[in-house]
């Protein structure tokens, strides 16, 4: 696993993303750009949250992207949260929830989950092997990434962090 900051999930600063794709900068719009999305026991969760994440991406004006750099960052986006939910679906009984924080820097990705188990980059990283890329995958694209153990002893949190378009 890597994580160079073990902080809880969430804890961005005070600057935010647009809330929509107008002209006004980032810091500029309020604070508390946070979606998030409840999963548990839902079908299709993978293909409703990348819908979800795409729709966030839209409103915060990183879609339709105007350069390669926008469109590469939403792309990545759209897939660590695929393999964030993919893994909770296959290793934890499914996601609980999906929330997706933005700052002007920062796009934050946490799926939590109900498991005891915890993801890690499959070493060594063997590309010609089927399965076990999805932690592999995050740890590329990701500026960070972790884990952190819900208190009450029920799951966890994994939580993401790519950088915005520049």
């Amino acid at each position: 696993m890597s994580t160079t900051r073990p902080y809880p999930p969430g804890d961005l600063g005070p600057e935010s993303c647009g809330a929509g794709a107008s002209a006004v900068p980032p810091a500029a719009t309020p604070a508390g750009q946070i979606r998030r999305l409840r999963l548990a026991g839902t079908r299709g969760a993978v293909a409703r949250a990348r819908d979800f994440a795409r729709q966030a991406l839209h409103d915060w004006g990183w879609l339709p992207a105007s350069s390669g750099d926008q469109r590469a960052a939403a792309e990545d986006v759209l897939l660590v949260v695929s393999e964030l939910v993919t893994n909770a679906c296959l290793h934890a009984e499914g996601p609980e929830e999906l929330r997706l924080r933005c700052t002007a820097k920062v796009l934050r990705l946490e799926v939590s989950d109900l498991g005891t188990g915890q993801p890690a980059p499959r070493s060594p990283h063997r590309p010609g092997r089927p399965g076990g890329h999805g932690m592999f995958i995050v740890q590329r694209l990701c500026l960070d990434w972790g884990v952190v153990r819900h208190q009450d002893g029920a799951g966890k949190t994994v939580w993401a962090e790519l950088a915005a378009p520049s």
